[in-house]
């Protein structure tokens, strides 16, 4: 009779870096020879990755915890949410065991306690690339771990601490073992993927027996020599930006840059204390087109923060119809339990808010239909994610998974997740776009 193999059951909310924690608990628990349940009865022990950073994702990890208890009973919470561990235990006092993020070592620690270890794991349980959350095809690159900014509406600092970033010899090895498991892109993700290095003095590694700096510039230049589509995330305007932009133009990484603008009013971003607040962004992002022209810019911004004014917003949208920003979220300001901008006179009352997310979003949705309306016609490269009857679904350059449209190729059913194909744009809708057979 063939002995009994442990069960983890996991769930993991969140960003994609709680992905990448998660992920990594997930190959750890493979290699020790544990089993990953997808149900809850079968489980002997579930983990609950939890996301803390604003009220609705708070309430979704209760919610999930609550429904782990329930269903389980035996459970071990990490995350960012697991920071605040006093709300936790009020709710549930009789979890395993509560950590932070980015915790694998007090994660295994907490399952070796409650959970046998199974006897003479085998290292070919796990494959080189590890355990992945994303589709065979695409994958999340976690270059660093915490933040250096104190930004008064985000409590993630006190949840992840300051940045750590990783050694570059290390980013590029776990980056080629992916290419080499058949991933087509790479998502390189962080807190701040500007400051990439800064806390280790941007120190040399070694990789491919030459000396490379652990920096953005030369982390991009490396990445970009895989063959693999490169997409950068969480990028923050700083001057030394503008030095990636070449690579883009080249080829060499994906001309689409992920910068979390959050407002245009400079007053406002003081507020914030938003990095690069004094910076002149729409001078900036003109430059960057001058270098890259097809350049793909994504943002998200912050409205009815306290004390932002009628005029304020105004200006907002005034930057919007100059920007002219490709992929565009917004978030009206909710407070979240720790952030210091909750002390600021001026809280904008609530349908205010409603009103101005409303706004924003109809222009930028203008925006966003006459730079659709402009590719009809165009050939792209697009990289195919999955299926939906006959045609394929599949992405180009200016779209990152989850967050971006999509683009429906008709009589794509041949075609397989990873494939890169070129294809011409026939239509479009709100935000995706519909593409013909095969160029």
């Amino acid at each position: 009779m063939a002995s009994h193999i442990p069960k983890v059951g996991f769930v993991s909310l969140g960003c994609p870096k709680a992905g990448s924690d998660s992920e990594r608990i997930l190959t750890q628990l493979r290699a020790e020879g544990y089993d990953i349940s997808k149900s809850y009865q079968d489980a002997d022990l579930v983990v609950v990755n939890t996301c803390g950073f604003i009220d609705s994702a708070v309430k979704e990890s209760m919610d999930a915890i609550g429904e782990a208890v329930k269903k389980n009973g035996k459970v071990i919470v990490t995350g960012c949410l697991g920071a605040k561990k006093s709300i936790i235990e009020k709710e549930y006092p009789n979890l395993l065991a509560i950590t932070g993020p980015h915790a694998l070592n007090e994660v295994m620690s907490a399952v070796h306690t409650h959970l046998e270890k199974p006897h003479d794991p085998f290292s070919d349980l796990v494959p080189p690339q590890g355990i992945r959350l994303t589709p065979k095809h695409y994958a999340y690159l976690k270059i660093s771990e915490g933040c250096n900014h104190r930004c008064s509406f985000c409590i993630i600092p006190s949840m992840r601490g300051d940045l750590v970033s990783r050694s570059i010899d290390d980013v590029m090895k776990e980056a080629e073992t992916l290419v080499n498991s058949g991933v087509s892109e790479i998502l390189v993700i962080s807190q701040d993927t500007s400051a990439y290095g800064v806390d280790i003095k941007y120190r040399s590694g070694f990789w491919n027996g030459r000396p490379i700096k652990t920096k953005l510039y030369d982390l991009a230049e490396a990445l970009g020599s895989l063959g693999v589509w490169i997409r950068m995330h969480y990028v923050y305007p700083y001057p030394h930006v503008d030095d990636i932009i070449p690579l883009m133009s080249e080829g060499s990484i994906l001309s689409y840059l992920d910068v979390p603008f959050q407002h245009a009013s400079p007053r406002i971003l003081k507020l914030m204390k938003r990095p690069a607040s004094s910076e002149n962004n729409l001078l900036r992002i003109n430059k960057w087109r001058e270098v890259c022209p097809d350049i793909t810019i994504r943002s998200t911004f912050i409205v009815g923060f306290p004390g932002e004014t009628e005029s304020e917003f105004e200006s907002l949208l005034d930057f919007l119809e100059q920007a002219q920003l490709d992929r565009v979220g917004c978030f009206k300001y909710s407070p979240v339990d720790g952030a210091s901008a909750n002390l600021l006179d001026g809280h904008v009352p609530e349908e205010i808010k409603e009103e101005r997310l409303q706004k924003f979003m109809e222009t930028q949705a203008r925006i966003s239909h006459k730079k659709l309306q402009a590719k009809v016609g165009q050939t792209f490269t697009v990289l195919v994610d999955s299926h939906d009857g006959d045609y394929a679904i599949a992405r180009s350059m200016a779209d990152a998974p989850d967050i971006d449209g999509k683009v429906f190729l008709r009589d794509g059913k041949l075609l397989k997740p990873g494939d890169f194909v070129d294809v011409k744009i026939e239509s479009y809708d709100q935000h995706d776009l519909f593409a013909g057979p095969n160029v």
